[in-house]
């Protein structure tokens, strides 16, 4: 069945990438494919509280992958040399705003490999987003400070064969007849 219907199959084969060619860019037309599929993303109540912070520059990304590592205690890079980094940020006023969030980010992930590119779900953002430094950055990019992180959705071309999948656990369903 899953071989059969397109969407399924797409579920079921993506795979996060950790191995990018930092010197192939992204498409324009790709990459505003994959944050369409976010803005399309469920939202409770349709309230459609998610923005997107598209970040190309290089020397930004660096920047944001450094604080992250230090975040997570460690020196290696998090965004895996991946030329793009979505940051999505959801309205914390709306109750469901890490659900919508959530959504947005696996949504994009999905929509990332079916226009051929490789992404990857980078943690993180709230506590980024939520210091003192992370709330200047909010601010000069106009963004108003209810808004709290989720996560960034890293992009790019897979420098590597992606990996099989590993067999789902057998106690994972429960069936209540």
């Amino acid at each position: 069945m899953f071989e059969e219907n397109a969407v399924l199959h797409a579920l079921c084969s993506r795979r996060s990438v950790r191995h990018y060619d930092s010197h192939k860019p992204v498409e324009r037309e790709k990459l505003e494919a994959v944050l369409t599929a976010g803005q399309y993303a469920p939202t409770g109540r349709n309230a459609m509280s998610t923005k997107f912070v598209v970040v190309q520059n290089q020397t930004l990304l660096h920047q944001l992958s450094k604080w992250n590592a230090s975040i997570m205690g460690v020196d290696s890079n998090p965004f895996y040399g991946a030329p793009v980094a979505i940051l999505v940020l959801a309205d914390s006023k709306v109750h469901t705003w890490v659900e919508d969030g959530s959504l947005a980010i696996g949504a994009m992930l999905d929509a990332a490999y079916a226009v051929g590119l490789g992404s990857c779900w980078i943690h993180r953002a709230r506590e980024m987003f939520d210091s003192a430094d992370g709330k200047a950055l909010l601010a000069q990019w106009h963004i108003p400070e209810c808004y709290r992180g989720v996560g960034f959705c890293i992009l790019g071309y897979a420098s590597d064969k992606l990996p099989n999948a590993v067999p789902r656990k057998k106690d994972q369903i429960i069936w209540l007849d």
